[in-house]
């Protein structure tokens, strides 16, 4: 689940009628009751990974969350790819991984950082597109470089989307006809920390 929630994030918690306009904040609940409607998904639905389940300051319901479920909690808002960020969220052990986003940070130097510094911390690391994508590979080439097993690329169905996949499965027959064991050398069930 990529949840967004800095998007429906008000002054008195989190507004779960945002797309009305004008409603009258029935359905503005905290961050604690947000947080438990989650853990309710969780035990409900086979869920594996929630993408910015909370604001990107609110810490303090990020740490509450990651602290009370086995799943992965993403932090991308919450993180934006910066090193200092990161390292708050692992002190404050505010999720378990990292959307990492090349342009965000701005450069593949920092982007490696970032991912090795989120993997020593024992948090599972996730590449991801931007918005208005190009059909540039580059991504789905760092993820099999960087090692981590995630990509977030969207939903095949549009070129820009599709050219990444096509990529991993081209990396994957060449790494095969190299006599490599490709089922090894990807996360599969081990994706959070590959």
């Amino acid at each position: 689940m990529d949840c967004a929630a800095s998007e429906f994030k008000v002054d008195n918690g989190y507004d779960l009628d945002f797309k009305t306009k004008n409603n009258d904040g029935s359905q503005v609940i905290s961050g604690e009751k947000l947080g438990d409607l989650y853990r309710e998904f969780i035990k409900e639905y086979p869920i594996v990974s929630i993408e910015d389940p909370f604001d990107q300051d609110d810490w303090e319901s990020y740490s509450k969350l990651t602290s009370s479920v086995q799943i992965q909690i993403v932090g991308d808002d919450l993180l934006v790819t910066n090193p200092e960020r990161i390292k708050e969220g692992i002190q404050k052990k505010a999720c378990n991984a990292l959307l990492l986003k090349v342009n965000q940070i701005g450069s593949v130097t920092e982007s490696i950082q970032a991912a090795i510094d989120s993997k020593n911390a024992g948090w599972g690391v996730m590449v991801s597109h931007r918005s208005g994508e190009t059909e540039d590979t580059f991504i789905a080439d760092l993820v099999v470089g960087l090692g981590t097993g995630q990509i977030k690329t969207g939903a095949p169905c549009r070129s820009e989307r599709l050219a990444k996949y096509n990529q991993i499965v081209r990396i994957d027959e060449e790494l095969a006809e190299n006599g490599n064991n490709t089922d090894e050398l990807y996360a599969g069930e081990k994706f959070r920390h590959f």
